[in-house]
């Protein structure tokens, strides 16, 4: 798989949980400005969805296999969207928190992406 996309998407969401997280430790909830940072991370997860499945389709294999890549890549894209839409239910400092523990999540199932998906030439 796409090993720049993997790095670029799990330095975001690092990025966006500390971020959320600077946030609840103000005591602030989640603004607008912390809604196009998720928005941003959803399209790098988005964008790493489509060149799995296209990695998939050109004939690639998981090192761990096909159904628990596809799962996971399901998985990281729908993490920090979830984690979005709990915080506008929870407009106190625990929406950022939530936010950031989705965002630390998303970090968490790219590092497993990439060991399902398994080193090239090895």
């Amino acid at each position: 798989m796409l090993d720049a996309l993997t790095v670029a998407l799990g330095t975001a969401a690092l990025a966006l949980a500390a971020w959320c997280a600077f946030a609840a430790l103000r005591d602030q909830p989640t603004k607008d400005w912390h809604f196009i940072g998720m928005g941003v991370v959803t399209l790098l997860a988005l964008a790493q969805l489509v060149v799995g499945v296209v990695e998939l389709a050109r004939g690639g294999k998981p090192d761990e296999g096909t159904v628990i890549f596809v799962a996971y890549l399901i998985g990281a894209f729908a993490a920090v969207p979830a984690a979005g839409l709990l915080s506008l239910s929870e407009r106190t400092k625990w929406g950022s928190v939530t936010v950031a523990a989705g965002a630390l999540v998303l970090a968490v199932l790219e590092v497993r992406l990439y060991d399902i998906w398994g080193t090239p030439g090895a």
